[in-house]
């Protein structure tokens, strides 16, 4: 595809665009590339803000994906501070906010995704945060402080992070999930379970069938948050955390299939055949999974994608698929996970939760699907390992923790020997 391939532009400066760039340029594309991003700063990572940023762990400079030199380096057109506001595809033209044009020969669109706001909420109340960006976190930390009171409305990753983040602030920190247990879409019962008993022994207070109806102001400033039950909590500050929308409006303008972010194939190519899109708004095909479309919100699926999309465009072998994988630090227990648990048939605990070392295996017709894991990185590996393997598995020693789940793995299989 690479002949006539005179100017790639890349819609997007965080981390799929910023690394679908550096792979193009790695990969042997010499030719024109612009990088378009809405932020007046270079990309940075995203993970740690909720984490190391947040507790004064790591700076600013600590999160810079590239060196300040790399774009002048790589020849890579940078224009940070500016929107994109229109894709006009017959003219093969991004038209941005400055008044500007540019051209491109191939587009990738990597715009991410926008906090998600709570029904009905209207405008955010002062107090009330979100956290996406280098300046939500720079927001969210100055209201962190010894004797501050932290709601994090959502009980998923984020939300708990936080918490954990501000307990080491010496802030008073409680979650509010609208479910009955916390991380209801993302973890296993046996996970949430541990996780609230884990975060309520160090002070964390955790509230679920908690619906928030609306927030208390005294003089300007956060007093309280309301739920639909009439329960109300005092705060001097609200983390609201209840996952992502896709930023896809440039696509769904321009007349692009889009159905829960941009629906891709497994180039990432969109319905156009010059435009890919990649990262958080991607609906992509998960080959692990029967290749359900779903869309993934993590640094792997971005970097995953950004190689599947340079291999595309410069006729290069395409890159074996990738397990996506998930990971979460709180306080001192990490958290990963690898593949997706959609239509799994048996559910296998390995170990003891109250442990603190403990695996979370699903399967589907005795193959392995994915696997959640608590302070146990070897089954974390070997996890990954045997699901892209897609062999199935000893169901008997899968179950028995004292078994290693590294001996499971197929050792010819060719799947695994070509990753």
């Amino acid at each position: 595809m690479t002949s006539g391939i005179n100017r790639i532009v890349i819609i997007g400066a965080g981390q799929a665009g910023s690394s679908v760039a550096a792979i193009l340029r790695s990969s042997g594309y010499s030719r024109a590339i612009s990088l378009i991003g809405d932020e007046p700063i270079p990309p940075y990572q995203r993970p740690p803000l909720s984490k190391a940023f947040l507790k004064d762990e790591i700076g600013v400079d600590g999160l810079r994906l590239r060196s300040d030199s790399f774009h002048s380096d790589q020849k890579i057109d940078f224009r940070p501070g500016v929107m994109a506001e229109r894709i006009d595809r017959d003219a093969r033209m991004v038209r941005l906010a400055d008044g500007t044009s540019e051209p491109y020969d191939i587009l990738v669109i990597a715009t991410g995704s926008r906090p998600r706001l709570l029904p009905g909420m209207g405008d955010v109340p002062a107090g009330v945060h979100h956290l996406r960006s280098i300046e939500d976190a720079q927001g969210l930390r100055s209201a962190i402080c010894p004797g501050a009171e932290i709601a994090l409305v959502g009980g998923g990753y984020i939300g708990l992070e936080v918490a954990a983040a501000a307990v080491h602030l010496g802030a008073t920190a409680f979650v509010l999930e609208r479910e009955e247990r916390l991380l209801p879409r993302v973890a296993n019962a046996h996970v949430s379970d541990f996780l609230r008993h884990y975060h309520q022994q160090r002070g964390v207070a955790i509230i679920t069938d908690a619906a928030v109806a609306g927030f208390e102001q005294a003089d300007g400033r956060m007093a309280g948050i309301n739920l639909q039950d009439g329960r109300r909590y005092s705060c001097s500050a609200v983390l609201i955390g209840v996952g992502g929308v896709p930023n896809d409006e440039l696509a769904r303008d321009a007349g692009l299939r889009c159905d829960g972010g941009i629906v891709v194939d497994r180039d990432g190519r969109t319905d156009d055949p010059r435009i890919f899109a990649i990262g958080d708004v991607s609906r992509r095909p998960l080959p692990f999974n029967d290749n359900r479309m779903h869309r993934l919100e993590s640094v792997s699926n971005a970097i995953e994608q950004s190689r599947q999309v340079a291999a595309s465009v410069l006729s290069l072998a395409r890159p074996e698929d990738e397990v996506p994988w998930f990971w979460s630090d709180q306080f001192d227990v990490k958290l990963k996970s690898a593949g997706l648990a959609f239509d799994a048939d048996r559910r296998i605990l390995r170990g003891l939760p109250g442990g603190g070392n403990f695996s979370v295996l699903h399967l589907k017709d005795e193959r392995l699907i994915c696997i959640e894991t608590v302070n146990n990185a070897a089954d974390f590996m070997a996890g990954r390992r045997l699901i892209a393997s897609m062999a199935a598995i000893d169901v008997d020693k899968a179950a028995d923790s004292a078994f290693p789940l590294k001996n499971l793995v197929p050792m010819n299989n060719d799947r695994i020997a070509r990753r």
